[in-house]
C-alpha cells in the first residue's frame, strides 16, 4: 500500500486552477500531461471539481470553475485554517474569503499578502495535498515573485515559520520549513538525506523559491516537471497554448505557458550541471 503523502504547517501543497471553461482545461492538461480527471463533486450537487490524476491514481493537481482570468493557485498546509487566517491582517494581508469548508475534503481561506499575492490556506480532512511531485507531469514546486524580499518574509515568516536562503552554485533565493526534509525521511522519502549529502545544508527542507522582481506586480507562479522542455512546449502550442517565453539555465531548461484560457505556468527540465549535487 502507498504511503499517504502528508504536508506540515507553512509546506506548500496543492495546486488548482480556475477556468471559464473546466472541461476544455481538462482537455488540454490531459493532452499536455497525461491527466485523468475525477469530479469531487458529488452528482446532482451544485458546480464541478476536477481533480487530476497521474500514475494509478495520485492527486497531483485539480480543475475548478472561474468567473474572472484563469489562473493558478498554490496552496500552503496549516494546521488551522481559522487561526491562521486570523493572523493574515495583523501582518498587513487580505482574507479574501472563508474560511469555509470544501466539502469533506478541508477547510480552506484564500489570502492576499501585503505586496498583491494571493495564495490559499489548507487544512487537510479527507485530501492531504498532492500526492505525486517531481516527476514529469507533475506539480515540481511554487515560486513567489515579489518585488520586495524583506517585506515579503515579514509576513510570511511568522505565518509559516519560513526561512529565505540564498542557496549555493546559483541556485536562488529558496524557502525553507525548518525540519521539512526530516518529515519526508520519516514518511515517504526516506532516503532524502543522504540522495543531498553533497546538497547545501536545509536544501531538504526546501519548499519553493523567491524570485525577487522589481517593478512587477507580486505572484505565486507554478511549475511542472517535464521530461524535454522542447517537446513539452511543442505539445502545449499544438493543444492551443501560447509559448510567452524560454530559458536555459544552469539547472533547468524552462519554458513559460499561457494555456488556452490564459493562466500561465512553467514547465521545467532538469538539468543539473556535471559534478553538481
Amino acid at each position: 500500500m502507498t504511503e499517504v503523502r502528508t504536508y506540515p504547517h507553512g509546506v506548500t501543497c496543492w495546486i488548482d486552477t480556475e477556468q471559464p471553461d473546466p472541461a476544455a482545461a481538462a482537455d488540454f492538461y490531459a493532452g499536455l500531461f497525461g491527466w485523468s480527471f475525477t469530479d469531487a463533486v458529488p452528482p446532482g450537487a451544485p458546480g464541478t471539481y476536477l481533480v487530476a490524476t497521474l500514475h494509478h491514481g495520485q492527486d497531483v493537481a485539480a480543475i475548478g470553475p472561474g468567473e474572472g482570468p484563469a489562473t493558478w493557485n498554490t496552496y500552503v498546509a496549516v494546521d488551522d485554517a481559522d487561526a491562521t487566517a486570523a493572523q493574515v491582517p495583523g501582518l498587513g494581508g487580505t482574507v479574501t474569503s472563508g474560511p469555509e469548508d470544501a466539502g469533506p475534503g478541508g477547510r480552506t481561506a484564500a489570502c492576499t499578502d501585503p505586496q498583491g499575492a494571493r495564495f490559499r490556506l489548507w487544512q487537510v480532512r479527507r485530501r492531504p495535498g498532492a500526492q505525486l511531485t517531481n516527476t514529469p507531469g507533475t506539480w515540481n514546486f511554487s515560486d513567489l515573485h515579489t518585488p520586495d524580499r524583506a517585506a515579503a518574509m515579514a509576513f510570511y515568516r511568522p505565518l509559516f515559520g519560513w526561512r529565505d536562503a540564498d542557496m549555493a552554485q546559483d541556485a536562488g533565493v529558496m524557502i525553507q520549513v525548518p525540519g521539512y526534509g526530516d518529515h519526508l525521511a520519516a514518511t515517504v522519502d526516506p532516503g532524502i538525506h543522504e540522495r543531498q549529502a553533497s546538497a547545501p545544508p536545509g536544501f531538504a527542507d526546501v519548499i519553493g523559491s523567491l524570485v525577487v522582481r522589481p517593478g512587477e506586480p507580486a505572484r505565486w507562479h507554478v511549475t511542472f516537471t517535464v521530461t524535454d522542455r522542447d517537446d513539452a512546449a511543442a505539445t502545449a502550442e499544438r493543444l492551443g497554448a501560447t509559448v510567452l517565453d524560454s530559458e536555459d539555465g544552469i539547472w533547468t531548461r524552462t519554458a513559460l505557458i499561457r494555456d488556452p484560457q490564459g493562466a500561465e505556468s512553467s514547465l521545467s527540465q532538469f538539468t543539473p550541471p556535471e559534478g553538481s549535487w
